[in-house]
């Protein structure tokens, strides 16, 4: 059967928790293994139902003007199918009246009512059915129609709609009353057309009837296919014979699994998916969370998060968790630099940007009986974000996802690890590790990677481990999201033409932030550059300039931007992995070589291929603390140490010749002291409250970050574990942590 592999997984994933017939299994774990077998069966009738194969209809749903029957006719022409259309072929038949008589004649509730009796008493098999542009919002008559059909929405940009009903000389819609303008009428609609869709045809302004046709075919196409967007290890070695399986694991499996089993991290099997210039063109006038909705839609199959879900989750993440309505918003600094504010999330940092909804994708694709305990490293920002958008969570997903976060001990800001201590909740915690926090990674992966240890957690307490870190892709994805809408932002702001590049400048630690924009420029935005910027663990700008990753001497250095105090770069595997073909192989021996001799160089047509789109540079503590200083002097701008770094390289690599986008990764809040120090400030206090208000005194830009000055507030001491960096110690602080949370 065609969807037969897409349930599958569930059963392989429940599975995991009593993998083999000679472990003992009670009662209660053959009643878990029954519930969860027959979800993978009702998922299977639920996917088969869905194929668009025999009699099922095609359900073309969008706003008046959308231009649905003119798309239906010549759909059905394509396909020699019937085309019905609700307005000319259902209602009017059985009213005997026209649609503006009956609407006139009873008004708008009564309408929708007599208009839902009429559609509910419709049948129809194998055919193309143009809806009203009132049809969704009548549940009982759409849920009639969803059960034989695949809904497509036709999303048409505001304008065009509203050119095209002056042009039909209609001023009259349902639910249009007077003093009601057209335009706000039909931006109230689109939360019913949200709410039915399978999948969406993003119409560029201007397309063509029959160019809007093409691509709801393809976009059935697409829906139908649910096997054909899978992914695939950096380390995955492709068979020599086309009878050989190719092993892939859908979205869905590799947010739950976080990191493959070779050790390599999960990629898209495929391309990634791209924008024409007329869809981007329609995105400029978009707000974030519809954006994140269109771009997150073309990555994420619907067999994985159906488009519906994946926008109340979309919704959830970016409403109200947020300091700032436009969620990353683009400010200009000075000349052609650009300042992209990731820090407006209700933790401070750019993590949130992803974290605030990655949680909402975990729990909706872990099968509803198993517990996962997430393990997350972080080098300084992550922590907090990770337990805060976990945190968030409803009850019943808190009862079965928790948290535990490793941070080196020593090794993040005072705030910080202030931060990270007071997010721990009911189902989230904060173990210190006495090392860097190379280690604690490193420590992760080694313990993802012990199956007698992951073996003995699901079979004796029914447990299966994951991880949050960019390093799994439901953390990564999200992020592509912001460098594509602060290009758009700046579009929107007049100061480029779309089509015109941009640079882009980013501190970079873990290489996930800089390898986001690279997968942003693959969907469509024209970035020039990649500016990688380091502080002093400069692995990564020696690498980018050699090609020659060496850790062999090299120590760690604590600086004033902890989260970028990294030397083993995980997602630069990723993009490797891409320049090199998706060559497995290559990728196996040379982050084997990593860990056993602790170096490795790429081929010299390796490295002209990454200088053609990247250069780095690194950035001393010194230059750090004058970039701060010297931005606030000229502009009233204070730059956290990450962003000032990355000013640093900008202002020395960049050649002006087209604006630069850098970065802002967390708001100065959080480094209060090293701020005060660039700013020459001697009055340092004692208290983290007294220097932000102090700093506050300033009425400097960014205004001060609510989220965090509350946090200084809390009084309390809030208890956390202290661990030797031992990975056995790790382990058994992870086994502990989930007795008491799961047993």
């Amino acid at each position: 059967m065609l969807h037969f592999n897409r349930c599958q997984h569930l059963k392989k994933i429940t599975q995991k928790c009593f993998s083999s017939i000679h472990v003992k299994t009670d009662k209660h774990a053959q009643r878990f293994l029954s519930r969860t077998f027959a979800l993978a069966e009702l998922r299977k009738s639920w996917y088969s139902t869905h194929s668009l194969v025999g009699d099922k209809n095609i359900i073309l749903m969008g706003p008046p003007g959308a231009g649905k029957t003119t798309v239906g006719r010549i759909i059905g022409q394509k396909l020699g199918c019937c085309v019905i259309d609700v307005d000319d072929d259902i209602l009017e038949k059985t009213w005997n009246m026209s649609v503006s008589e009956k609407l006139q004649d009873v008004g708008n509730e009564q309408f929708l009512e007599e208009e839902g009796k009429a559609v509910l008493n419709f049948s129809a098999s194998g055919s193309v059915i143009s809806l009203t542009g009132s049809n969704p919002m009548h549940d009982a008559s759409m849920w009639h129609l969803k059960k034989n059909g695949v809904i497509v929405y036709l999303d048409v940009p505001l304008l065009d709609l509203i050119h095209r009903l002056k042009l039909m000389k209609i001023d009259r819609i349902v639910g249009r009353n007077s003093g009601t303008s057209m335009k706000d009428l039909l931006k109230f609609r689109r939360q019913y057309y949200k709410k039915w869709y399978d999948a969406r045809v993003f119409c560029e302004s201007g397309a063509s009837p029959e160019e809007v046709a093409d691509k709801v075919l393809n976009a059935i196409k697409r829906y139908q296919d649910v096997d054909s967007e899978t992914f695939i290890s950096t380390r995955h070695v492709w068979p020599k014979h086309c009878e050989q399986k190719v092993s892939t694991k859908f979205f869905s499996e590799a947010v739950i699994e976080g990191l493959a089993s070779d050790g390599g991290l999960f990629v898209p099997a495929k391309e990634f998916p791209e924008l024409s210039c007329g869809e981007w063109k329609s995105l400029v006038g978009a707000t974030y969370i519809e954006r994140a909705q269109i771009l997150l839609e073309r990555c994420i199959h619907p067999a994985d998060i159906p488009a519906a879900r994946l926008g109340e989750m979309i919704e959830t993440a970016y409403g109200e968790n947020f300091a700032c309505s436009k969620i990353a918003p683009v400010r200009h600094l000075s000349g052609n630099q650009f300042i992209l504010e990731l820090f407006h999330g209700p933790t401070g940092s750019f993590k949130d940007l992803s974290l605030q909804l990655m949680p909402h994708i975990f729990a909706h694709c872990i099968p509803p009986s198993c517990n996962y305990m997430i393990l997350v490293a972080t080098s300084g920002d992550t922590g907090s974000a990770v337990l805060n958008g976990f945190s968030r969570l409803n009850k019943n997903d808190k009862q079965r996802i928790a948290v535990v976060t490793f941070f080196p001990e020593n090794g993040v800001s005072d705030f910080q690890k202030a931060q990270i201590i007071g997010s721990q909740r009911e189902n989230g915690w904060a173990v210190g590790v006495e090392s860097d926090f190379d280690f604690c990674q490193t420590a992760i992966k080694r313990i993802f990677n012990d199956s007698d240890f992951t073996g003995f957690l699901t079979v004796e307490y029914g447990t299966i481990l994951s991880s949050a870190n960019s390093i799994n892709w439901g953390r990564l994805l999200p992020q592509v999201v912001y460098h594509a809408s602060a290009y758009l932002d700046l579009v929107s702001q007049g100061f480029i033409s779309f089509g015109s590049p941009v640079d882009v400048c980013i501190p970079t630690g873990n290489f996930g932030n800089i390898l986001a924009a690279v997968y942003a420029k693959m969907m469509g935005i024209p970035i020039r550059k990649f500016i990688c910027a380091s502080n002093q663990n400069r692995v990564l700008t020696d690498f980018i300039k050699t090609g020659h990753y060496d850790l062999r001497e090299r120590k760690l250095a604590q600086t004033f931007s902890p989260s970028i105090d990294i030397l083993k770069s995980s997602n630069l595997e990723r993009h490797l992995h891409l320049m090199a073909n998706k060559d497995g192989q290559l990728m196996t021996e040379l982050f084997n070589q990593l860990e056993s001799q602790h170096h490795f160089q790429i081929e010299k047509v390796l490295v002209e291929k990454l200088q053609q789109d990247f250069v780095a540079d690194w950035c001393s503590e010194g230059e750090c603390l004058a970039a701060i200083n010297s931005t606030y002097n000229t502009s009233g701008y204070i730059l956290d140490p990450h962003t000032a770094v990355a000013k640093v390289v900008a202002d020395r690599v960049q050649d002006k010749t087209c604006p630069v986008i850098v970065s802002s990764t967390a708001h100065y809040s959080k480094f209060a002291p090293a701020i005060m120090q660039a700013l020459k400030i001697k009055e340092i206090n004692e208290t983290s409250s007294s220097q932000l208000y102090l700093l506050g005194s300033y009425n400097a830009l960014p205004p001060l970050h609510e989220a965090l000055l509350e946090r200084t507030k809390q009084q309390e001491k809030t208890e956390y574990q202290v661990c030797a960096a031992d990975v056995n110690v790790l382990k058994s602080h992870v086994e502990k942590l989930i007795q008491n949370q799961f047993i």
